[in-house]
């Protein structure tokens, strides 16, 4: 069965911008979340967001980190998150230079 989240998120309330990615169970360190961006140059930036890039934060202080994998970009936890807990990463890609 397709799912466009990981079974250990959804999206919901965010206390930072209008909604995000929020814990649905406790998420430990180190922990694979998925592809959030594929490289496609007919789309604004170069990439399309998944449900995992579109909805994800940005954090000054942030509890998971992207890393770039062939043409995708992907998200991997870099901090136990709790339940209940938002997910965030240190955004770079969309903002205003």
């Amino acid at each position: 069965m397709y799912r466009p989240l990981p079974i250990e998120i959804t999206v919901g309330k965010s206390n930072i911008q209008g909604n995000g990615l929020i814990a649905v169970s406790d998420i430990t360190a180190n922990t694979e979340l998925g592809i959030s961006h594929i490289k496609d140059n007919r789309f604004l930036d170069g990439y399309i967001r998944t449900p995992l890039g579109g909805f994800i934060n940005h954090s000054e202080n942030p509890n998971c980190c992207v890393y770039e994998v062939d043409d995708v970009l992907k998200i991997k936890t870099i901090k136990n998150i709790l339940k209940g807990e938002e997910l965030t990463i240190y955004y770079t890609l969309y903002r205003v230079k």
